[in-house]
C-alpha cells in the first residue's frame, strides 16, 4: 500500500494496465477474423489500432480495435452497406457471438473480458501523406471519412518519448476516470487532448497534471480539438449534445475533486489527498498506508 501520492499513482497504473489474461484473450480471436476477411473480401491489411494497440488502454474497459483494409472493389458506395456485408461474414463465422454493426466498426463481443470485444473498423486505402497511410471509414451517414491511425499513434508515441514514457500513463489515468465514472467522452478525443496538452509541458507529475488537465478541459468546456497531425479536421468530444452536457457535469465534479486533492497534498495532508483521489476514481485509487 502506498505511503505517498507518487507511489499511489504508480500502484494505480499497475492496476489499470492490461492483465496477461486480457492480452492473451485479445490475441486469441485475431487469426480467425483475419482468415475470414481474407477469404471473403481479399483483406489487404489487418492491424491493431486504438488504445489497446497504442498502450493507453484501461484494464477491464478497453476493447480491441483492428483496422481492416479491404480492396476498393470489395466495398460499396454506401459505407453502411459495406459494414453490413462484413457483419454478415463474421456473424456466419461466429454465429453465437452476437456480431453487430456499431459504426464505423463491426463488433464481435467474444467473452467475459471487455478486451475480448473486438471491433473491426472497415477501411479503404486512399493515399499516403507524409509517410502515413490514409484510409476512408464509415462516417455514420452512409458516406466515408478520412482517418490516419498510424499518424495519430506516431504523434502520441513521440510526445510520450519526450517525457520519458510518462504521457501514455497520463492518458490511462484520464481514461480511467472516464470509465470509472461513466463519462460519455470519446476515448480518441481524450487521447489526442492529453498528448496535445503534454506536448507543451516541460515535465509530467501525475497528480499535478491530472488536475491541470481536468481543469483545462472544464475551463474550455470540452471544446473540439484540431487534429494535431492535420489529418482529420476537428476531433469532437462526444457523440451527442446530451452526452456532452452529461460529460460537462461530471467533468466539473472531477475537476473540483482533483483541485481539493492537490490542495490537501500542498497542505501536507496526504491522507486527505488520497481520499479525494479515491472519490474521483470511484474508490478504485489505492488506499493510503500510514
Amino acid at each position: 500500500m502506498p505511503r505517498n501520492i507518487e507511489q499511489g499513482f504508480e500502484d494505480f497504473h499497475n492496476k489499470i494496465k492490461a492483465r496477461v489474461a486480457e492480452t492473451a484473450a485479445a490475441k486469441s480471436h485475431r487469426s480467425s477474423i483475419e482468415s475470414r476477411l481474407k477469404t471473403d473480401f481479399g483483406l489487404k491489411r489487418f492491424t491493431r489500432i486504438g488504445s489497446f494497440g497504442n498502450g493507453t488502454n484501461v484494464s477491464g474497459y478497453s476493447d480491441v480495435d483492428y483496422l481492416a483494409c479491404l480492396p476498393t472493389s470489395a466495398l460499396k458506395e454506401s459505407s453502411s452497406y459495406s459494414l453490413t456485408l462484413v457483419r454478415n461474414a463474421l456473424a456466419s463465422r461466429f454465429p453465437n457471438t452476437g456480431v453487430k454493426v456499431d459504426t464505423p466498426a463491426v463488433v464481435c463481443p467474444f467473452g467475459k473480458y471487455k478486451s475480448e470485444d473486438t471491433e473491426v473498423v472497415v477501411a479503404d486505402y486512399v493515399m499516403e501523406s507524409d509517410g502515413f497511410k490514409v484510409y476512408e471509414i464509415a462516417d455514420g451517414d452512409g458516406g466515408w471519412m478520412q482517418v490516419c491511425p498510424d499518424a495519430h499513434n506516431y504523434y502520441v508515441s513521440e510526445v510520450n518519448k519526450k517525457h520519458g514514457g510518462k504521457v501514455k500513463p497520463l492518458i490511462r489515468f484520464v481514461k480511467a476516470w472516464k470509465y470509472y465514472r461513466s463519462v460519455p467522452i470519446q476515448s480518441f478525443y481524450l487521447e489526442m487532448r492529453v498528448a496535445k496538452y503534454a506536448e507543451s509541458e516541460s515535465s509530467i507529475i501525475y497528480d499535478i497534471d491530472v488536475k491541470r488537465f481536468l481543469t483545462m478541459l472544464r475551463d474550455k468546456e470540452l471544446a473540439p480539438i484540431r487534429d494535431p497531425m492535420g489529418m482529420s479536421g476537428n476531433i469532437y468530444p462526444c457523440k451527442t449534445e446530451a452526452f456532452k452536457r452529461d460529460a460537462l457535469s461530471k467533468l466539473n465534479v472531477a475537476a473540483t475533486r482533483s483541485e481539493k486533492a492537490r490542495a490537501a497534498e500542498s497542505n501536507g495532508d496526504t491522507k486527505i489527498a488520497f481520499d479525494w483521489w479515491r472519490l474521483l476514481y470511484n474508490d478504485n485509487f489505492p488506499t493510503y498506508y500510514l
